[in-house]
Order: structure tokens, then sequence, then C-alpha cells
């Protein structure tokens, strides 16, 4: 049991640091201080329903479907371009780049946004529900839920870890320039992702 949810944990956290649009946008809120509980949970809740749905052998239903992955692949890459424009255009505006500005967005805009970026990329499919979950299928009846526990664990101790370290960490994002930066960076990732997700 301990080795197969040390396996789901490892597995997990290599699979959830790799950087992109999702754990890009946690950073973001945990350094602005805003709604990072929200953020986090809505991250951390997919991932576990995510992983749960791989293991249970939905991963098959996914395989058998790639129009669906098709649909939720270029939705993807319309939001992602969108938010990747809207940082840029944000970074420009640097002389209202305040810490207390930036934050302007409300609780629903900032738990649509952890929505989309979750449930709008292809690659948290391949990632939890069939990786993951035909990783899991090795480990037996029992073995596979405790392989599940362990990966689900990684993707709340990373949400949580990556949201509220950024938050402590945000008084060394106090002049415009550093948030200038942190958008373009923010932007130029996102625009990266979709371009990946387009020709992949």
């Amino acid at each position: 049991m301990l080795l197969d949810a040390t396996t789901g944990l490892v597995t997990g956290l290599t699979l959830i640091i790799a950087i992109g649009a999702q754990n890009a946008f946690v950073l973001r809120q945990g350094l602005l201080r805003q709604h990072v509980g929200v953020v986090v949970a809505v991250c951390a809740v997919s991932d576990l329903l995510l992983i749960i749905a791989g293991v249970a052998g939905i991963g098959t239903v996914v395989e058998r479907a790639p129009e669906a992955i098709t649909v939720v692949r270029w939705l993807g890459v319309a939001f992602l371009t969108w938010y990747g424009v809207a940082s840029l255009l944000r970074a420009r505006r640097a002389d209202v780049l305040r810490a207390a500005d930036r934050g302007a967005g409300s609780r629903r805009i900032a738990l649509l946004t952890a929505l989309a970026l979750t449930w709008l990329n292809p690659h948290v499919y391949l990632d939890t529900v069939l990786l993951l979950g035909s990783l899991a299928q090795q480990h037996g009846e029992t073995g596979r839920w405790w392989f599940a526990a362990g990966a689900t664990t990684a993707s709340l101790l990373w949400f949580v870890g990556l949201g509220y370290g950024a938050r402590r960490a945000s008084g060394l994002l106090t002049s415009p320039r550093a948030w200038q930066v942190l958008d373009v960076l923010i932007g130029l990732t996102m625009l990266v992702i979709a371009v990946t997700l387009a020709t992949g």
C-alpha cells in the first residue's frame, strides 16, 4: 500500500510540476493574494475527479472519442490565446501596474478562469485520465486506488504550496516593472502553450 501510494505521489508530482497555463495562473493569483483558496480548490478538486475517472477506467472512453479531445483542444487554444494577449496588453500599462490594482478581478472571474484553464486543456486529460489511469492499473485492484491517493495528494500539495507560497512572496513584486515582467512572462507562456496545442 505504501509503495503504491508513494509511486502515485512521485508520478503525480512529476507530471504536475511542469510549467503550464494552470500553474501560471495559480502563481499569479498567489502573488496577487486574490482568491487563492478558491483557485487552489478548483485545481486540486479537478485533478481529484480526473484521476479517479482515469483509475476507474474512463480513459478507455476518452481513447475511443478522439473528436471530443479535438474540440477541447481548439477551445483551449482560443482561451489561452485570449488570456495570453490580455496579459501582454495589461503589461503595457506600466503606469497602473500597482499590486493593489492588479487584483480587481472578482471571485467569480477567478473561479471561471481556473475552471477553463483546467478543463479546456487536453493535456490534463492525457496526463490524469489516460497516463495516470493506465499506470494505476498496473498496481492491481487495491493498489491502483492507493496509487490514485498518492497522485491526488501530490496535486493538493503542489497547488497549496504554489498558491500560498507565492502569496508569501508577493512582497517582492512591489514595483510596477516587476508586475510588468510577470505579465509578459505569463502572456508568452499562454501563447506558447496555445501554439503547441494548435500544432500538436
